[in-house]
């Protein structure tokens, strides 16, 4: 016969009054996690007691009940209508659900026990109650303040419904991970999250980083400037998408609209460059998302005037700093910090700045024939250049045109000699009276007479020498089409135009920084430019001349002309100067270098600065991948490409900085473990190849304070 089943008899549930219950020293909760019991008191105020409290009987010595009841199970309940209670919304008496345990079993087992087996909801059913509660007309902020979690919660929750139904079985079914999922949000194209999805499954890179690139490898980031200048706001009333990622930082979403995107920064660039040329009166404006490096080469570039103070903001400009000295030396001399002293020598400083950044006023003549250059800055702001004149705008002068001919033709009646305009040999004719000019070949002869011991006299002045060739210089750089040198030496200055980025470099920008300094302290007039320069003082005289020489150099090697002996003579000037690139601030990047560059010269490069183990880290790669991992692995390791290191000896191409980092036979190879690597490009399998065929083609000083 069967053995009967035993049945099991479940513990008796019945309200207990608020003051007979006691919490039980077994509870296992000691340390705060979850909802507050100050949330947790709320909610039960608004929906009441959902889970009922497990206690015990208290006994007595002799085994009998007490009218006590201790709580294993339930204490941050039970301190939740504690509150209430002492709040006075809770009587003392009240009755309170409970289930009497029959004693069978520890208390510490009971209370261990309900926190163990207690399993989180789902996110995803978290998200569908959510999006029930939302269909319900209750609002983001109210289903957060009912359940005390944050409106970004709530919203991350919601979130959910942007992703395909079938990724979201998917993960229902523990296919993927919720990070895959918040991943896949970012978007709201359920079509090509699926293609995504497809994709990444065949592969062994499902991350949730190698999923938002996918997703976003055709979108711009709000980062970009053109978004900046346009604004995402504008961007969305055009119709445009923005994708956001709810789960981590995006630094503003990505636009997923380029086409969009570039038409309105190209029309709000235009009605910016109409509105500088109607408004400031320029005969014209050209606009552009960016310039080549160089593309004012060849145009006149003119300065205008800072407006003079007022009397009143002269006035408020001595009061200001006269305040900031008198606070900043009481400050230097106190023991101990002030954070109200600080801020306000920055509000002081601040307005110094303001008051001493006044417009540039133009002369009106010189702008009806010059243009402006409007462009965009890196952070997206907008980038004026104004004041360059074209060659064929330039007034016309009929001076110049007779002083080219000769002053023996322009001034004949001011020639105080006599001689035949016959040629060479012919003597002059004492019965002819007649004043004629001097011959062509004997005003040659004499004015050679004359250069010959100029000549020499300069060469014994060193002084005015160096003033005679920053003279011309000068005239080259900074006047174009202003008055000729006598000296014949030239300055030239190549464009690099096909080179894109050049003019966002560090160096570009101290470059041009040089260049609008001494522009506005030069004079305006190319005739009274020498006499300036006598007047100027020795170290801002060479100042200015290092200046202008340095935009003569050229170290470029071009395909079609490799110029042995001026990159010879070019390394021998940066070992002069002591000049390295990695000092310079040069590193290799994905853009700069490595991802145009066939994969076997990455390895190269990674093997060179960081060792073969480096190497052979990133070796699986794919080429995007590879360049990526390979900038990070060389961070800071000094190493330079061929072409950028120092040329020591005849055949030998090497640096200090690649010797510095390069392994050395007693030298032992840093570790590189497969941790070093983002995890989704672990175990990568190839899918690509790559052939060598992949290679992208004032005397007092202020002149040399204003200038640096």
């Amino acid at each position: 016969m069967a053995q009967a089943i035993q049945k099991i008899t479940l513990s008796a549930a019945r309200d207990i009054p608020f003051n007979k219950l006691v919490l039980s020293q077994q509870n296992v909760r000691k340390i705060k996690a979850g909802v507050s019991i100050e949330d947790l008191a709320e909610d039960i105020a608004h929906r009441g007691l959902l889970t009922s409290l497990n206690v015990r009987p208290e006994l007595d010595g002799d085994g009998n009940e007490t009218g006590i009841y201790r709580i294993p199970a339930g204490g941050r309940r039970y301190r939740a209508l504690e509150r209430l209670v002492a709040q006075k919304r809770l009587a003392k008496t009240a009755g309170v659900p409970c289930i009497v345990s029959k004693g069978e079993t520890p208390e510490v087992e009971d209370s261990l026990a309900e926190n163990v087996q207690r399993v989180s909801l789902h996110p995803l059913d978290q998200f569908r109650a959510f999006q029930t509660l939302r269909e319900q007309g209750l609002g983001e902020e109210e289903i957060a303040a009912r359940f005390f979690v944050s409106v970004v919660t709530v919203r991350q929750r919601l979130r959910l419904a942007s992703v395909s139904p079938r990724l979201l079985d998917f993960y229902a079914a523990d296919d993927m991970t919720l990070e895959q999922i918040m991943a896949f949000s970012i978007t709201n194209d359920h079509v090509r999250q699926e293609q995504v999805w497809d994709t990444i499954s065949r592969s062994h890179s499902r991350e949730p980083y190698y999923i938002r690139r996918l997703l976003t490898e055709t979108a711009i980031r709000a980062s970009d400037r053109r978004a900046v200048y346009v604004g995402i706001e504008a961007y969305e009333a055009a119709g445009g998408v923005t994708m956001r990622d709810l789960f981590g930082q995006d630094q503003g979403g990505w636009l997923q609209d380029p086409a969009l995107l570039e038409q309105l920064a190209m029309e709000k660039l235009k009605a910016d460059a109409e509105a500088i040329q109607v408004s400031e009166g320029w005969k014209w404006v050209e606009a552009a998302f960016d310039f080549p490096y160089g593309h004012t080469s060849g145009l006149r570039r003119f300065y205008g005037e800072q407006a003079e103070m007022t009397e009143d903001e002269l006035a408020r400009y001595d009061a200001t700093r006269a305040e900031y000295d008198k606070l900043d030396a009481e400050y230097a001399e106190a023991s101990e910090y002030s954070e109200a002293t600080e801020q306000k020598l920055e509000e002081l400083v601040a307005e110094l700045d303001r008051l001493n950044d006044r417009p540039y006023v133009f002369d009106p003549q010189e702008v009806a024939r010059g243009g402006v250059f409007v462009s965009l800055g890196a952070s997206g702001e907008l980038k004026i250049e104004r004041g360059f004149v074209r060659a064929e705008d330039e007034p016309k002068d009929e001076t110049d045109l007779t002083d080219d001919i000769g002053d023996d033709h322009a001034h004949d009646s001011a020639r105080p000699v006599t001689g035949a305009a016959g040629g060479e040999g012919t003597q002059p004719d004492d019965e002819d009276e007649a004043i004629k000019p001097l011959p062509d070949r004997l005003v040659l002869d004499l004015t050679a007479a004359r250069t010959i011991a100029l000549r020499n006299a300069l060469a014994n002045d060193p002084v005015i020498a160096f003033v005679a060739v920053l003279h011309a210089f000068v005239l080259k750089t900074f006047y174009v089409y202003g008055s000729d040198s006598c000296l014949e030496v030239t300055l030239q200055s190549a464009r690099f135009s096909q080179t894109p980025g050049l003019g966002d470099m560090v160096w570009a920008k101290e470059i041009d920084q040089r260049q609008e300094g001494w522009g506005q302290d030069l004079p305006k007039d190319p005739n009274d430019l020498w006499d300036f320069l006598i007047k100027l003082d020795e170290v801002s005289r060479q100042a200015l001349f290092a200046h202008c020489a340095s935009l003569s150099v050229n170290a470029v090697i071009e395909p079609w002309n490799k110029r042995t002996r001026a990159i010879a003579h070019a390394e021998q000037l940066a070992r002069s100067i002591g000049f390295d690139m990695v000092e310079g601030g040069w590193a290799p990047t994905a853009d700069n270098y490595l991802g145009r560059v066939t994969k076997a010269h990455i390895l190269q490069a990674v093997r060179e600065a960081k060792g073969d183990q480096a190497a052979e880290l990133i070796g699986h790669l794919k080429k995007t991948d590879m360049a990526r991992e390979a900038e990070r692995l060389m961070t800071g390791s000094s190493w330079l490409p061929e072409p950028l290191r120092m040329t020591i000896g005849e055949g030998t191409i090497e640096s200090d900085a690649v010797a510095d980092s390069a392994v050395q036979p007693e030298e032992v190879e840093p570790v590189f473990e497969a941790s070093d690597l983002p995890a989704f490009l672990l175990d990568e399998p190839e899918t690509s190849s790559d052939g060598d065929g992949d290679m992208e083609s004032g005397i007092d000083g202020e002149h040399l304070a204003a200038a640096e």
